[in-house]
Order: structure tokens, then sequence, then C-alpha cells
């Protein structure tokens, strides 16, 4: 039988919305045929953290590890998705009954960002907890649909350092929508940018 696919990537376009004051996708074509150019080839200029993308250590801790020198392992393999909807703060006490042993990946699915034509200005957050946690459990990634793992107004980032100090990598922005909870396989491969903070991608789960 077939296996499913399921694209969790937020669409990216000029209306995809980009944190508060960031730079907003522009696309621009630098070659043309109805110019009479051989090819058509476009340029873009955008944030990193554009629509579905991964963080880098770089992105809130200066001299730390760029996305191009990110080991790949957390970014492809098993994937669980869990539904934690209705929730403001995600607890440890909540995802416990929830995960399966097996559990490498974790997607937390809040619902709480279905309009993706605008940005929220606030979000359900994790514990301060969940990050070792999450360890203790030999987790290699945390995915949420939402573009920050900390509260907008945060500019301490504490999720942020906690995921880095024991070892989970951040994917943010996911769209969860139509995808039901259980395990899958995860395809989000970040960009090998040598000297960035962070990288788009393009995220698929597949069913298994």
């Amino acid at each position: 039988m077939a296996k499913s696919w399921h694209d969790i990537s937020r669409i990216v376009d000029t209306s995809t919305p980009v944190w508060p004051g960031d730079q907003r996708f522009e696309l621009a074509w630098t070659m043309s045929q109805d110019q009479g150019d051989a090819v058509n080839v476009a340029r873009v200029l955008t944030t990193l953290h554009l629509g579905t993308h991964v963080d880098a250590p770089r992105h809130f801790r200066a001299g730390a590890p760029t996305i191009g020198q990110l080991e790949l392992a957390p970014f492809l393999g098993s994937a669980q998705v869990v539904d934690v909807s209705q929730r403001e703060i995600i607890r440890t006490q909540d995802l416990e009954p929830l995960l399966v042993p097996s559990t490498e990946r974790l997607l937390l699915k809040t619902n709480a960002w279905l309009n993706d034509r605008g940005f929220p200005t606030e979000v359900p957050v994790i514990d301060l907890d969940v990050p070792e946690f999450l360890a203790s459990r030999k987790m290699m990634l945390l995915g949420v649909d939402l573009p920050s793992v900390d509260r907008i107004d945060s500019r301490e980032l504490p999720n942020h350092h906690a995921l880095e100090r024991f070892g989970v990598a951040i994917l943010e922005s996911l769209d969860l929508t139509g995808v039901p909870i259980g395990i899958y396989e995860l395809i989000a491969l970040p960009l090998r940018l040598a000297l960035a903070d962070a990288s788009p991608v393009r995220a698929i789960l597949r069913s298994i």
C-alpha cells in the first residue's frame, strides 16, 4: 500500500507573515525569457525565519553554531504528532502520557495559529522544565505550529536556550492542521548556509 504524505510547510509568498520588523519575502526576476533572455532566473530577498524554518543556536547566542554547522540527524526520522490544543502552557505532565517510548522527534499541534496571513500576538508555550524532560526521553527535535518556542514578547528566549543546552533542535512555524496525531517519518532538512542563523525548510511527514 502506498504511503501517504503530508506537506506541513507554510506557503511562502509576498503575503507570508514575518516577525514584526523583519524582512518580508520579495522575489524579482534577474533574467526573463519575456525580455529575450535564454532562461528565467529569479532572486529573493527575505528573512531566513520565513514560514516553516529551523533555528540554529547562532540565532539566539553569539558565536554559537550556524545553520550550516548543524547535524542533519534531528531533521530526518521518526516523529510523533501530539495534540496539545487548548493549553496556554504545555507542561511535562501534559506530554508524558501522550508519548510513545520510541519517540525521537516531537511535533506539537496547538492549533493556535490558524491564520497564515497574519502574525500572532501571543502563543502557547512549553513550560520551563519541558526541554530537560525531552532530553531525558532522548528527543532530538521539538517542532511547533507556532512562530516561536518562546513567548512573542520574550527577549531572554529561555526555551530556545534550554533546548540548545539539552541538545534538542528547533523547528518552527509548522502547518499541522490537516495532520492526525500519530507516528510519522519527518523530512525537514535545512539548507547548508554556512554563516546563517536559520533556514527555511520544506517539511514533510510520511506515514509509517
